[in-house]
């Protein structure tokens, strides 16, 4: 029944004009935006693959069948737009910035240069399928995006359409264009290395999540090094995208943060408390110019993670 009623609805679009074709196509626009996003890992380059998946279902919107849901249908043009980014091997990376001190040498540098936050008023929380293993808002918090990208392409879309979206795997082997047999493949392999990169249970904002969040902005912004240190966990993080650069462990940690702080902070930088890929975060401004995010990820009463994103040019 709903399949011909979209069967419909495309045929209705057909005999009008783009204006008909987008308000039907408006209600996927943001869960396109979102897989997207899953995939690549920027928010920039999920806009264009929205946009180019948009543009190419209305050029060949006759070519369109109906021996699927439009939703389907829509999904498998954005997966393989995406793919297609991913396969490019002249896909930009962004420029590593150019620091106004000289850092220490880092713990190591990361591979997920490109990765961008998600604002957390663009997710929906979608109550997930009998078969989904991530929660929509599990399945966009950054270890989860972080390790997707570290995937092979296919497995990584593989795993978001079967474990997040729950499209049946003959679906998924048709928008791949492969067999069943080798989505399960996939699927098993991606599972077995997205598992190292798993986050922690996600957790809703909470009056200890809000205190811990201030807490770090005011030790931040007051240049106090033991005082951030303390909120952090031993075994802690730092990751600042588009920069490489990531220091591992308080000691490395700090060895950073001293040459930082040794640079006064500006007049007028503030940070203000937000959330971004369903984790607590800070919006850092200079007055009324952003400076850029920090995503903090939390481990009970104390910081796992810091990813600062610098303020896009």
């Amino acid at each position: 029944m709903h399949r011909e009623k979209g069967r419909d609805k495309i045929a209705h679009v057909r005999t009008t004009d783009e204006q008909g074709f987008r308000e039907l196509t408006d209600t996927y626009r943001h869960e396109l935006h979102l897989h997207c996003y899953r995939i690549l890992g920027s928010l920039t380059d999920a806009e264009d693959a929205v946009q180019e998946t948009l543009l190419a279902a209305w050029r060949g919107l006759d070519a369109f069948e109906g021996r699927s849901s439009l939703r389907t249908w829509l999904y498998r043009i954005a997966t393989n737009r995406c793919l297609n980014v991913l396969r490019d091997a002249g896909r930009r990376r962004p420029p590593e910035p150019a620091p106004p001190f000289d850092p220490p040498e880092p713990s190591r540098r990361g591979e997920v240069t490109w990765l961008q936050p998600y604002p957390d008023e663009l997710i929906e929380d979608r109550k997930p399928g009998p078969e989904a293993r991530h929660s929509t808002r599990e399945a966009v918090e950054l270890a989860f995006i972080t390790g997707l990208q570290l995937l092979p392409p296919r497995q990584a879309a593989t795993l978001v359409l079967r474990d997040v979206l729950c499209f049946p795997a003959n679906e998924v082997a048709s928008m791949l264009g492969t067999t069943e047999t080798a989505i399960k493949g996939m699927l098993q392999r991606a599972r077995a290395s997205l598992d190292k990169h798993r986050a922690r249970a996600a957790h809703r904002p909470s009056p200890q999540e809000r205190a811990l969040t201030r807490r770090f902005a005011d030790a931040f912004t007051a240049g106090d090094l033991d005082g951030v240190l303390r909120l952090l966990t031993d075994d802690a993080w730092l990751a600042m995208p588009p920069a490489p650069h990531e220091y591992h462990g308080l000691e490395a940690i700090a060895g950073f943060l001293r040459v930082t702080m040794a640079v006064p902070v500006p007049q007028g930088f503030t940070m203000t408390p937000t959330r971004a890929n369903n984790q607590p975060a800070l919006h850092c401004r200079h007055g009324e110019a952003s400076a850029g995010l920090m995503v903090l990820t939390l481990d009970g009463d104390r910081i796992r993670a810091v990813t600062r994103f610098l303020a896009r040019k």
